[in-house]
């Protein structure tokens, strides 16, 4: 679950977000969820100081990269769940108290059949989407990704590693996975990023090409670690 902050329109709330994402690049979990869209659109737009607040900067530059569908379906997603939450128990006891209560709204069975039928159908495309993907080889990584120096952005740099290959495994075969900043020397850090593949869409020539064309941000990139899973 995740923690409650202060609205991040003041600095209370941006540092202690700041202090929260010291060791983390989300809020909940290892990727975007609707607790951070639902921070993020308390910014109103304005980038948290990266001086004052460098881990935040990172997150708002994060969740700035994507689109604004994507930050409306993770919103979405929560709002869904929250609704749902809070609407179980009424519904249970309505159905204690009616038996014949229609929790699919339908006004006779050809209407709860035709409900059932679309579920169906839907169910049947999500297994056959997936069934192409079953056993494919997968594999997680680890990049190291060293910038030029100390003073590259690298909450941006971070931003436009993650705007490559888009579309998750089922899209471009790559997910983007958890990440952390660690020293090198002399005041400079690289980021560690995890990712996970599948084998057959996605090469190390191909990753090192996209990321190492980042040439305002990235001086090189290595293959910390490679797992197959």
């Amino acid at each position: 679950m995740a923690p409650s902050f202060p609205n991040m329109s003041t600095d209370a709330g941006l540092k202690k977000l700041n202090e929260f994402l010291a060791d983390k690049s989300f809020v909940e979990g290892y990727t975007a969820s609707g607790a951070d869209v639902k921070l993020f659109r308390q910014t109103k737009g304005i980038s948290p100081d990266a001086a004052k607040y460098p881990n935040a900067r990172r997150w708002w530059n994060l969740l700035a990269s994507l689109t604004e569908a994507r930050l409306n379906w993770l919103g979405g997603v929560a709002a869904s769940a929250s609704s749902a939450a809070a609407d179980a128990k009424p519904k249970a006891a309505a159905a204690d108290d009616d038996d014949d209560v229609d929790l699919f709204g339908s006004d006779d069975e050809g209407g709860d059949e035709e409900y059932k039928k679309m579920i169906a159908e839907k169910t049947a495309k999500v297994l056959e989407r997936q069934a192409g993907y079953q056993n494919k080889d997968k594999s997680s990584i680890v990049l190291d990704i060293k910038p030029w120096d100390d003073e590259t952005d690298l909450a941006a740099m971070e931003a436009a590693v993650r705007a490559l290959f888009p579309g998750g495994l089922e899209g471009s075969g790559l997910a983007w996975g958890a990440s952390k900043l660690a020293p090198v020397a002399f005041g400079v850090k690289k980021l560690q990023i995890l990712l996970t593949i599948y084998d057959d869409k996605i090469s190390s020539d191909d990753l090192e090409e996209a990321i190492t064309g980042l040439e305002d941000y990235v001086q090189s990139v290595d293959i910390a670690s490679w797992t197959k899973v």
